[in-house]
């Protein structure tokens, strides 16, 4: 598997629902009532092909919003009618929302969260091969990963992710003047979905810091030295 705007704050999490100029953002819940209740399900997934085959909503047509296809796709669909636009956590299609708009599609409604906020919801997810979301971590893969480590920094990301890119330098060298008291592990989200799921992580970057195997602190977003140097609980 894939913010999770790309979610750089609490905005998509704080409003289920918001109408600008033609565009609407969802939570998932209100996005699957939505394309239930519609005349004609136009539903664009605009993550990577292979995002898509791991798990997608039923219906929905793959159109990678960094592929030179993506438009010509999107002119398959009527400007008339809704179209539904998601992708892992809200970044991709947002940024698809606003070429819909340009295109002159008169009704877009995104999913705020995307596939994080959707399988959160434990919402009816669809694929076109076996998922490789069964090779990453689950709850119980991840708790004996951490075990017997004093203290470690989890650092929830994904490579498309432009947020994640910025922290891992800042969080990366936190750690390195820490001089080994703080352990840093990296889990992509795509590669990990099972445990994004059953942690419900709806924005990315998303850290944790886990004392002796418990958590004791978290923190969505990019963040910089001096929130990193609170997750210690000084």
């Amino acid at each position: 598997m894939k913010k999770i705007v790309l979610l750089t704050s609490f905005a998509f999490l704080i409003f289920s629902c918001s109408t600008k100029q033609g565009q609407q953002n969802l939570d998932a819940t209100a996005f699957q009532k939505e394309i239930n209740s519609a005349s004609k399900k136009q539903i664009l997934d605009v993550r990577s092909a292979e995002e898509f085959q791991n798990g997608h909503i039923e219906g929905a047509v793959n159109a990678d919003i960094n592929s030179p296809n993506f438009q010509q796709i999107a002119t398959t669909l009527e400007k008339t009618e809704t179209v539904f636009v998601y992708c892992l956590s809200g970044a991709r299609s947002a940024s698809a929302a606003g070429q819909l708009k340009e295109m002159g599609f008169s009704k877009i409604v995104n999913l705020t969260g995307g596939m994080l906020a959707w399988q959160s919801a434990n919402l009816p997810v669809a694929t076109n091969q076996l998922s490789n979301a069964s090779n990453g971590l689950t709850e119980t893969t991840f708790a004996a990963k951490i075990k017997g480590k004093p203290m470690v920094i989890i650092d929830y990301n994904a490579t498309w992710c432009g947020p994640c890119k910025q922290l891992s330098p800042i969080l990366k060298a936190w750690v390195k003047t820490q001089k080994g008291a703080v352990e840093l592990i990296e889990i992509d989200v795509d590669e990990n979905q099972e445990l994004a799921k059953s942690k419900k992580i709806e924005a990315i970057p998303y850290l944790e810091m886990y004392k002796n195997g418990e958590k004791t602190w978290s923190s969505v977003g990019l963040i910089g030295k001096e929130e990193l140097d609170k997750s210690l609980g000084k």
